[in-house]
């Protein structure tokens, strides 16, 4: 009520100007015909004259009226150039800035909500370069500096920010206008205050902060290329480090736009999702779920009995899985696309040299204009006091070390209980292995919310695997009995023995061995990059695991197109790397998927949201496969239908969860969701059904009573 109650004062001033003939006050002519009596009173109270102009002009620019530019002429007319630049220059700045503020106390809130995830993106860029824009537009008059008031109160440059920029920015032509006044009586039209070749003045001076901040980059380049040679010619336009989601991608990316490109691996292609983590572990997953399906075989009408197998058939068949997918990602392939594959180890020498020890023997070195980093992750190994006397297998090596076992290990101790644990603790347990997992922190898969986690804990429980949270692992042993892993909870020593021991506490980037420390480049907990992906050296650029913040194949893979695409592209067009909208599931049974916010991390971050929530367990699909189990959870801006966040723990989260990234990456709410058609009968109607939820409760009741009433009526 406050905002239409303002909106509907500002339209009344806006129309009594029109309404009162008050333009025909500011316009050339008849300031020229009466600037002999303003200038009569000027000399008579000149105080209060000045005092009245100033919060006119405040006036008229905070209402965005027209007229400005001829108040403008009039300040340099009446107070001469020196007092007129003063005044206007104060009260065009001031006036501006309540427009500023009247745009975003009506507006932002409606435009957050309509346009929410894109101007997110803006509010960042506006935050780090607001003023910088600001500054470049206000020295430009080609752009009407009205407009540029209301539109930048709908982003979120601080007012402060707003004010001291358009103070500098408006004077120079604030400048002119008032030298001009000092001239009226020359003054034919407005038009020849401004020409062509001051236009065009202003137009260089506007571009120049851009001009500046190439040269600041061109200089700060510069000092950090001083050291070294820079080739004449280059062998390659591109040389990528690393074979794995993100060194492929970018390898592709390069030769498909035809550049010449170089691949570099050590090792396979395919790097760990394909070798050592995504595709053996979710094959092993369905030979564990299918040995499930048989032992509750009586679930589905059948008669339920113990899978019979040979472990080492298992493990074959894992192995069948990723050499059927390796053509997807094999030399043959790349180069067949243009790519150059050699295998052996990079160094980067300078920043366009890198020297490769071939696996063959041999040694090559080339230039190149950039270099993409795609050097991936490896296991996290604690420093466990005894770890490495007792022996231990991490989620990279267990494929290789387990491939000859006839049997699943008898007594398997699994540390830790992110994703990666829970998915190989559950597989072993259904295959047969006495499971313990241990997890330090007080529940597994900390980063979800406390029902997802129990949801999860009790998912492993009932297939077996015995949970130990809150235990902090101390040490292991060994003796003639066995192998033993000591760990400690509620001040309590508890000895565990084992067969074999997976170490799944996570996996840390590849930050050393191929020249990073030589050329200064800094690393942290992953290679530093800015928004672009470029590192400390802006031709060389980071991509994957090694760069972060997230650990996904997928997120390696979008990485990659912004790598690539800046390391060959970048002298005319860079994009910053968006990370809005990323997917994530872990792969136990029922699957977990999550796109955005969960409720901790809204609270956590004080972000206001709704729940709503949709039980699979009334979902006809869910009820005919015996899959009746879990449930879909979206958060949303409280009264609308903007998802912020969505969980789905079920049968095929991961693939179910797919219509809510499309959904939250192009701005569509609950309410597209629900009014799209959804096949019969299938899970994925779980998606519309919580969209339902949303819609009923927040339907109209109001107007529900209203037709309540009519459609009595109507009865008669």
């Amino acid at each position: 009520m406050k905002k239409l109650a303002l909106i509907a004062a500002l339209a009344a001033l806006v129309v009594a100007f029109f309404a009162f003939d008050l333009d025909q006050t500011l316009t050339l002519a008849a300031l020229k015909a009466h600037q002999a009596r303003f200038a009569a009173l000027h000399a008579e109270f000149p105080l209060s004259t000045a005092a009245a102009f100033f919060a006119l002009y405040v006036i008229v620019t905070a209402l965005s009226l027209p007229g400005a530019a001829i108040m403008t002429l009039a300040g340099g007319a009446l107070f001469g150039f020196t007092t007129g630049l003063v005044l206007i220059s104060f009260a065009s700045s001031l006036g501006a800035t309540l427009a500023f503020l009247a745009s975003r106390y009506l507006f932002r809130d409606a435009v957050l909500a309509r346009f929410g995830p894109r101007m997110k993106a803006l509010d960042e860029g506006i935050k780090r370069e607001g003023a910088f824009y600001l500054f470049a537009l206000r020295l430009v008059p080609v752009f009407p500096f009205f407009l540029i008031n209301l539109l930048m109160g709908l982003t979120a440059l601080p007012a402060r920010r707003f004010y001291w920029v358009s103070q500098l920015g408006m004077l120079a032509g604030t400048a002119v206008y008032v030298n001009a006044g000092t001239q009226l009586a020359q003054i034919d039209s407005l038009g020849g205050i401004l020409s062509p070749g001051l236009i065009a003045s202003f137009a260089l001076l506007g571009i120049f902060p851009f001009v500046a901040k190439k040269l600041l980059a061109f200089f700060k380049a510069r000092r950090v290329y001083a050291k070294w040679q820079k080739p004449a010619k280059f062998d390659r336009n591109l040389i990528v480090i690393g074979g794995g989601a993100a060194g492929l991608v970018s390898a592709y990316i390069a030769a498909a736009v035809k550049a010449k490109v170089t691949l570099i691996e050590a090792r396979k292609l395919g790097g760990d999702c394909l070798n050592y983590g995504c595709v053996p572990s979710k094959a092993l997953i369905k030979s564990a779920r299918v040995a499930h399906t048989l032992r509750h075989a009586d679930h589905y009408g059948l008669e339920a009995g113990e899978p019979t197998f040979s472990f080492r058939t298992v493990m074959a068949r894992v192995h069948r899985v990723i050499a059927d997918i390796a053509p997807h990602d094999s030399v043959a392939r790349y180069t067949a696309l243009g790519v150059e594959v050699l295998q052996g180890y990079a160094t980067v020498v300078d920043p366009w040299t890198v020297e490769i020890q071939l696996n063959d023997g041999g040694t090559q070195r080339l230039t190149t204009r950039s270099i993409v980093v795609a050097a991936g992750a490896r296991p996290f190994v604690p420093p466990l006091p005894g770890l490495e006397e007792v022996g231990y297998v991490t989620s990279d090596t267990l494929w290789h070390a387990f491939a000859a076992l006839d049997a699943p290990p008898a007594r398997l101790v699994v540390l830790g209980g992110g994703p990666i644990g829970c998915e190989l603790a559950q597989s072993f347990a259904r295959l047969g292995s006495a499971v313990t997992q241990i997890e330090m922190a007080d529940r597994l898969l900390a980063r979800e919310d406390n029902e997802v986690s129990q949801y999860a804990r009790d998912s492993l429980a009932r297939d077996g695997v015995q949970v130990l949270t809150g235990h902090k692992a101390l040490r292991c042993e060994q003796d003639d009995t066995g192998k033993f892993i000591i760990v400690e909870h509620a001040g309590q020593e508890q000895r565990i023995g084992f067969d074999e021991l997976i170490c799944a506490v996570g996996r840390v980037a590849r930050l050393t061995g191929y020249g990073l420390e030589k050329l200064g480049i800094p690393v942290e907990r992953t290679v530093v990059t800015n928004e672009y992906l470029e590192t400390l050296y802006p031709n060389i650029f980071a991509a994957g695991d090694v760069a972060g913040p997230y650990q996904f194949t997928h997120t390696a893979a979008h990485q990659a197109w912004y790598a690539s695409v800046n390391a060959l592209f970048g002298t005319f067009k860079k994009f910053k790397a968006d990370y809005r909208v990323i997917p994530a599931a872990t792969f136990i049974d029922p699957e977990i998927a999550r796109v955005g916010l969960n409720e901790q991390e809204a609270k956590a971050q004080g972000i206001a949201y709704e729940v709503t929530r949709y039980g699979i367990d009334d979902l006809d699909r869910a009820i005919a496969d015996s899959a009746a189990h879990g449930f879909v959870k979206v958060l949303t801006e409280p009264g609308k239908d903007r998802i912020l966040g969505a969980t789905i723990v079920g049968e095929h989260a991961g693939d179910l969860l797919a219509e809510f990234v499309l959904a939250m990456k192009h701005g569509l709410g609950l309410n597209k969701i629900l009014g799209t058609i959804h096949t019969y009968p299938t899970l994925a109607e779980s998606n519309k059904y919580v969209a339902g939820e949303w819609k009923r409760a927040h339907a109209p009741q109001a107007v529900l009573r209203w037709l309540a009433r009519y459609h009595t009526w109507r009865r008669g």
